[in-house]
C-alpha cells in the first residue's frame, strides 16, 4: 500500500469520525474510499466496522469522561441491536446496495426535517426524559430494526437512531449521540464477527482506517459536549443534505 493511499484512508477516517460521533453518513464516504482502492463492495464493507468498532468504543471513552453515560439504557437498547445485527450482516455479504441508499436518502430527509422541526418539543414538552414502559417496548423493536440495518449496510445509521431516540426520549443531542455511540459499539462486535468468519475484511486498510476514524471521534466527541446541540444541528443538516442529494443521484463525488 503506497504512502497516498495510507493518508487517503487516513484523512477520510478522521472526516468520517468526526461526521459519525455527531451525525451519521460517515461511512458514504470511507466504503467508496476502500472501493476506490479497489476493494469488492463486501469485503469494503466488512473492513469499514473496524474503524466503526474503534472510533465508537474511542467516542463513548470521552463521552463518559465528560459525563454522559447512561450504560443501562446503552445496553438495553444494544441486545435488541446485536440480534438485529448477525441477521443484517448476513443478508449484507451479497448485498445489491442501489435500493437500499435511495430508502436511506429518504430516511436522512425525514430525519433532519423532524430534527429541525422538534415536533417533540412542540407538541410534547413536558414528555419524560425516561422511557415509560410503553415506550420501552417501542424502543426495542426500533432497535431490532437498527441493528438488521447496521449489519446490513451500517451508512447512515446514526440517523436512524437519532430519529427513534428523538421521537421516544425528551434527550437532548448531545446525550442522544452518547448513547448512539455505546450501542452501535456493541452491535458492531457482532456484526463485524459474520465479515471475519466469511473473510471480508481486510486488515491493513481496517487498521489505517480505525487510526482515522479515532482521532475524528475524539474531535467529534468533544466538540459535541463543547459546543452541544446547537452545532451539532448544524452538523446534521448540512451532513444529511448533501448524503441525500448523493444518494439520490443528485451529484457523484
Amino acid at each position: 500500500m503506497s504512502l497516498s493511499n495510507i493518508f487517503l484512508i487516513l484523512g477520510a477516517g478522521v472526516v468520517a469520525g468526526f461526521i459519525n460521533t455527531l451525525a451519521g453518513g460517515g461511512s458514504l464516504l470511507t466504503m467508496p474510499a476502500l472501493i476506490f482502492l479497489g476493494l469488492p463492495s463486501a469485503m469494503a464493507n466488512g473492513t469499514n466496522r473496524i474503524a466503526l468498532l474503534v472510533q465508537n468504543i474511542v467516542a463513548v471513552g470521552n463521552f463518559k469522561r465528560k459525563g454522559f453515560f447512561d450504560w443501562k439504557l446503552g445496553i438495553m437498547l444494544a441486545i435488541p441491536a446485536v440480534v438485529g445485527s448477525l441477521i443484517g450482516a448476513k443478508l449484507a455479504i451479497n448485498l445489491p446496495d442501489e435500493l437500499f441508499n435511495r430508502i436511506l436518502a429518504v430516511v436522512m430527509i425525514v430525519v433532519l426535517i423532524l430534527i429541525l422541526w422538534q415536533p417533540q418539543q412542540r407538541y410534547f414538552k413536558n414528555i419524560s426524559k425516561e422511557l415509560t414502559p410503553n415506550r420501552k417496548i417501542l424502543a426495542i423493536i426500533s432497535f431490532f430494526l437498527v441493528g438488521i440495518y447496521g449489519g446490513f449496510i451500517q451508512g447512515g445509521v446514526g440517523f436512524i437512531i437519532i430519529l427513534f431516540l428523538s421521537l421516544l426520549t425528551g434527550m437532548s443531542l448531545v446525550r442522544i449521540n452518547s448513547i448512539k455511540v455505546m450501542v452501535i459499539v456493541i452491535y458492531t462486535i457482532s456484526s463485524l464477527l459474520v465479515f471475519i468468519l466469511n473473510g471480508k475484511v481486510n486488515w491493513i486498510l481496517g487498521l489505517v482506517l480505525a487510526i482515522g476514524n479515532g482521532i475524528g471521534a475524539w474531535l467529534g466527541s468533544s466538540f459535541a459536549v463543547a459546543k452541544g446541540d446547537k452545532w451539532i444541528k448544524v452538523i446534521l443538516a448540512i451532513v444529511m443534505i448533501i448524503m441525500s442529494a448523493r444518494l439520490l443521484g443528485i451529484f457523484n463525488f
